[in-house]
């Protein structure tokens, strides 16, 4: 199915892993799908249980009751109503799954409300587990082997669900399950990308795309460097960064770069932070948002940050060879 320049639906089958109580803990789509409400996709919006037969073969083996995890582990149709907020835990799990098999970008499918839809979940390596009484869980699950507990999280790592091409993760933890990650993409181990949040072409990510974050190509996010996301403080605002950016090691930043822009190591950034320009006159850098062709650097004697137009035709090369993924 060719993907519509407008989906208002989206489709998934797969597999959910259901609590002995009714909670969702997570929902598996191999291969969703995109398409506008009146284009073969007749069914109301929602979840149903569907027979094994509409399954691929391979999976139809995964399904039933797991009793050491107190899980049952059942066959799921989700429509989705892309025209809102998700309505279902279901329905949130195959957007997340639309954003990391970049069928959708980061802001390009309503999240709001999602928190409330997702249960905590003890993720191992035998598949998820309900929280409460998880002694009891593990217990039983040594019977199996080693139990290892990857994270108490709302939110799986990405790889356990997708894995998209062109990409290189180095510590597999610290991307969840709805990070875009494009083609050419590099996540060093110290690197983190959230959900709703990544990069938009080739990139270096050593730092932390927190959510809602858009990273352009050719950009590199250096080591230990960080971007302000819209999940804490009440931050409205959606920070990205453009094209052939370099945020140095260290950094910060609390807003929008445009393109062809360098921020200093160790400079963090806010929207508040007083910055003189290189005509003398000071404004707050919210000013300088979006802004392409600037260099933030701080004087190391006066300690003043300063906003610097860029040489013209410099620009941030990332090693070729490095991201021939």
């Amino acid at each position: 199915m060719s993907t519509p320049a407008h989906p208002s639906r989206a489709l998934g089958v797969g597999l959910a892993t259901v609590a002995t109580d009714g909670t969702v803990l997570d929902t598996w789509y191999p291969l969703p799908e995109l398409a506008d409400a009146g284009d073969g996709m007749a069914e109301e919006p929602g979840t149903v249980v569907v027979p094994a037969g509409e399954l691929e073969p391979s999976l139809v083996d995964a399904l039933g009751p797991d009793e050491a995890r107190g899980v049952e582990v059942v066959a799921v149709r989700t429509v989705a109503d892309l025209t809102g907020p998700p309505a279902s835990a279901y329905d949130v799990y195959l957007r997340l799954h639309l954003l990391s098999h970049r069928l959708v970008q980061p802001h390009g499918v309503d999240l709001t409300g999602i928190f409330g839809h997702l249960a905590n979940v003890v993720w191992t390596n035998h598949g998820p587990c309900p929280v409460p009484e998880f002694e009891r869980v593990r217990a039983r699950l040594r019977g199996r082997g080693p139990v290892t507990v990857y994270a108490v999280d709302k939110f799986p790592r990405m790889v356990d669900y997708v894995i998209p091409s062109g990409v290189r993760i180095g510590d597999a933890d610290r991307v969840r399950l709805g990070a875009h990650l494009a083609s050419g993409t590099t996540v060093m181990h110290e690197g983190f990308v959230n959900f709703n949040a990544g990069t938009l072409g080739t990139s270096m990510v050593e730092g932390r795309i927190s959510g809602g974050v858009v990273v352009g190509d050719g950009s590199d996010v250096g080591g230990g460097a960080s971007i302000m996301g819209t999940l804490s403080g009440g931050g409205k605002e959606v920070i990205a960064i453009g094209e052939r950016c370099l945020l140095g090691a260290n950094a910060g930043i609390g807003i929008s770069l445009g393109d062809d822009c360098v921020v200093e190591a160790g400079l963090y950034v806010t929207a508040g932070t007083r910055v003189t320009l290189d005509d003398g006159s000071v404004v707050k850098a919210a000013e300088l948002s979006g802004r392409s062709g600037i260099l933030l650097r701080r004087d190391s004697v006066s300690g003043a940050v300063h906003a610097l137009p860029r040489t013209e035709g410099a620009k941030v090369e990332l090693n070729a060879a490095l991201h021939a993924n």
